[in-house]
């Protein structure tokens, strides 16, 4: 293989558009999107369609909720809005496979957090000699549960 047709396949696999599939917290979506150099870059007006959110003067905004950007250009690249740095700038967790087309973005952090919540569900469990033992007894006091398996 010449290398001129090296440096061809080499540039079309660093530029190429797909159709890009969003996973989002509520949704999942699809969007034209070009893949540069392990980005998800889509066009500005193709956004929404994306991510469900746009770019506008006071932030990315999702009905009456708005986000400040301090840096709208960082969202940028080559003139393309890039999934990944729009993730971010939401506070939001998100993970692209640029050459598979496919990226995943988190719930917002507040979401995040109540899901973690530090209540376990009421049980009941034996111990070392067989007497049933509820969490409930220990309503009210810190608790420590350690669990143990063999294999």
């Amino acid at each position: 293989m010449s290398y001129r047709r090296v440096r061809a396949v080499a540039s079309r696999a660093v530029s190429a558009t797909t159709q890009a599939t969003i996973i989002g917290d509520v949704d999942v979506r699809e969007a034209e999107a070009i893949v540069e150099d392990g980005k998800l870059l889509v066009a500005p007006s193709a956004l929404s369609a994306a991510l469900g959110w746009t770019l506008e003067a006071q932030g990315l905004c999702r009905g009456d909720v708005c986000v400040p950007v301090r840096d709208p250009s960082a969202l940028f690249s080559n003139g393309r809005v890039d999934l990944e740095a729009v993730a971010h700038a939401l506070g939001r967790l998100a993970v692209v496979d640029a050459d598979a087309g496919v990226m995943a973005m988190s719930a917002d952090p507040a979401t995040r957090r109540q899901a973690l919540g530090l209540s376990a569900p009421a049980f009941t469990l034996d111990d070392l000699d067989g007497s049933p033992h509820s969490l409930d007894e220990w309503r009210g006091r810190k608790k420590l549960l350690f669990a143990f398996a063999s294999w």
